[in-house]
């Protein structure tokens, strides 16, 4: 591991919106590492005493009490199958949790998962409270090997991050890209020990489904920079940790330790894998001085990315060569037949690389969903396609559409925040209207060499852009789908919607950058797509509680880590009595419902319980 010395540091004089847009540029380039022992001095110190345990443990299992011999050290792990034999002692506890920590780090050392950050920047306003004035996106490819590595999947030439960074790429590369967001997922990754940790018992408490131990944690006196102080729970069946919450100390001059919240879920045996980061910096209490103000949401998936054909390759196919089958359908294909398919090929090809990419989510439940209401929109507007046309999820954050063939592709950032269905038709009846009207792009990907790219450069290589006299013929006709819809007479919802993004535009331009297809505003944050829908609308009235315009991001789609499956969730109705609730387009903090693998999860748990949902 590297020194501290050797880490860059940013500059007292970089301006300081440089220092919150890079969010843990060099707090993750500091977080894990070891201070030179020449130059701090270790001392004494003894660990305190693990301390009772409070409730009772269930029947048929034993409650681990405090020991009053001094704790073994515990070497690294790299077992792969959990303990089986209850731990008896709060220290044994501590153990165990330490050894299922070490695994953890070597199953995941063979894992490259996705890695998305965004984070708004805050100033508190009067009316709403903390509310976003900035907003930066960050996504790449983590290597968890011997040594912690990120590859970014955003160009550093594309308008959008030169904006973002003004002119300071280099300064951000040098300094984000080495370590990455490994500080956030780990509590110490090369020293999470009892030589550099002390660990205090604290309570037992459920989380979600899972009963966990928790403890506080701090650096003995001496054993470097960086370290993590906080608290961590432990569940009680394997003793692995599944949410670790607090910040690194001492930090470095020049440098910024953040907080944190680190969630994991046990989406396979054995192990709960990284899945979910909050951080959070501001005081916003009276004469506060804080000047880092800000909230972030990290998200890992990708664990397991397809591999290609899996179960068919050694498939032995039979055809019984007497049957010939003289139907139709088995003719050679119409020229319109023929592009009809031609165009498929190329979407298939498109959908196919992109979800290897760990880009997009397996079909499931809530492309059917989709289909659905596209199905009602072409029905009502009595209009018959060749064939059908399909919809698939982006697992990433920008609210962003796109067609790719006959396939209708919306991310899943844009699921999230839309606030009831007729806002989803909304939607989907824009890429709906630029296939009934041929505005196909993509052919050329029909070609499978052109599919042949690095996973780090889709974004070079795909783009489903269309010009501005096809926008604007789409806006004609998805208005028309509208009204012939069942949604005709629900489209005012649909225009807050976008009365909502067009006043949030220039504070989120992060959010509302697409990078493969087509988002809501201009370059400048003004709204340039339905124009006319976000016209006949209402006027927009924070302090109107019942009128939501737009969700907290994180409301509907729920993101399974390790295989990318998606699902739409369900929250339980809150009651808001404040403007300051509504929080639409908002980062907020994660709090899962845990349960273990394969348990019966209550459907209505959310990935984020803590966003508000209004009933429609």
């Amino acid at each position: 591991m590297k020194s501290i010395a050797a880490v860059l540091l940013l500059a007292a004089s970089v301006a300081l919106w440089v220092i919150t847009s890079s969010l843990l540029l060099t707090v993750s380039a500091n977080a894990q590492q070891s201070a030179n022992p020449s130059s701090s001095p270790a001392t004494a110190h003894t660990p305190e005493s693990a301390a009772p345990s409070s409730p009772a443990s269930p029947p048929g299992q034993s409650e681990p009490q405090p020991s009053n011999a001094p704790p073994q050290p515990v070497a690294a792990s790299a077992s792969t199958a959990p303990a089986s034999v209850p731990a008896t002692t709060m220290d044994q506890v501590v153990d165990r949790a330490i050894e299922r920590e070490h695994a953890l780090m070597e199953m995941l050392k063979t894992r490259t998962p996705l890695v998305e950050t965004y984070l708004q920047n805050l100033k508190f306003d009067p009316q709403v409270g903390p509310a976003p004035v900035q907003d930066h996106y960050f996504l790449g490819r983590m290597d968890l090997g011997e040594s912690v590595d990120r590859r970014d999947y955003l160009s550093k030439d594309t308008s959008f991050e030169s904006h973002l960074l003004g002119g300071f790429t280099r300064l951000y590369k040098l300094e984000y890209k080495p370590v990455g967001f490994s500080w956030m997922i780990y509590a110490d990754r090369d020293d999470f020990n009892r030589q550099t940790y002390d660990f205090k018992y604290v309570h037992r408490e459920f989380l979600g489904d899972v009963r966990c131990i928790a403890f506080d944690v701090s650096a003995k006196q001496g054993t470097g920079k960086g370290r993590f102080r906080g608290r961590i729970w432990v569940e009680d069946q394997d003793y692995n940790i599944v949410r670790l919450n607090g910040s690194y100390e001492p930090r470095p001059p020049n440098a910024y330790f953040f907080h944190m919240d680190s969630w994991r879920l046990n989406l396979i045996p054995g192990y709960w894998v990284p899945a979910y980061i909050y951080s959070e910096e501001g005081d916003f209490s009276y004469r506060s001085k804080d000047t880092i103000t800000f909230k972030a949401q990290t998200r890992l998936w990708g664990y397991e990315l397809p591999k290609g054909a899996q179960h068919t390759e050694l498939t032995q196919v039979l055809v019984d060569p007497t049957v010939k089958d003289e139907s139709p359908e088995t003719q050679d294909a119409s020229p319109l037949q023929a592009q009809w398919r031609w165009q498929q090929q190329a979407g298939d090809n498109v959908i196919e690389r992109l979800q290897n990419a760990g880009l997009l989510a397996p079909e499931g439940e809530v492309d059917k969903v989709l289909e659905t209401v596209v199905n009602n929109l072409l029905t009502t507007n009595n209009i018959e396609l060749p064939g059908p046309v399909h919809a698939r999820v982006m697992l990433t954050l920008p609210l962003e559409t796109f067609s790719a063939g006959n396939t209708i592709v919306v991310s899943r950032g844009l699921v999230d925040v839309l606030p009831d269905e007729a806002s989803l038709a909304m939607v989907l009846s824009r890429e709906l209207a630029h296939i009934v009207l041929g505005h196909n792009l993509g052919s050329k990907y029909a070609f499978y060499d052109r599919m042949l790219f690095s996973d780090e450069s889709t974004y070079q290589n795909l783009g489903f852009r269309h010009v501005p006299e096809e926008e604007a013929a789409a806006d004609k006709k998805a208005i028309e789908l509208l009204m012939n819809s069942p949604y005709a007479q629900k489209l005012n919802t649909p225009g807050l919607f976008l009365r909502e993004v067009a006043a949030r535009g220039p504070a989120l331009s992060a959010l509302l950058t697409p990078h493969l297809g087509t988002g809501f505003t201009d370059r400048k944050g003004a709204m340039d797509r339905m124009v006319v829908l976000m016209n006949s609308a209402p006027a927009l009235d924070p302090n109107k509680l019942d009128q939501i315009a737009a969700l907290p991001l994180g409301g509907r789609v729920k993101l399974n880590a390790w295989d990318d499956h998606v699902e739409l969730i369900k929250t339980m109705p809150v009651a808001i009595t404040s403007a300051r609730y509504k929080m639409p387009l908002e980062v907020t903090p994660f709090f899962p419902r845990l349960a273990r693998s394969g348990a019966v999860v209550n459907p209505i748990a959310t990935a984020n319980a803590a966003n508000p949902t209004p009933s429609n």
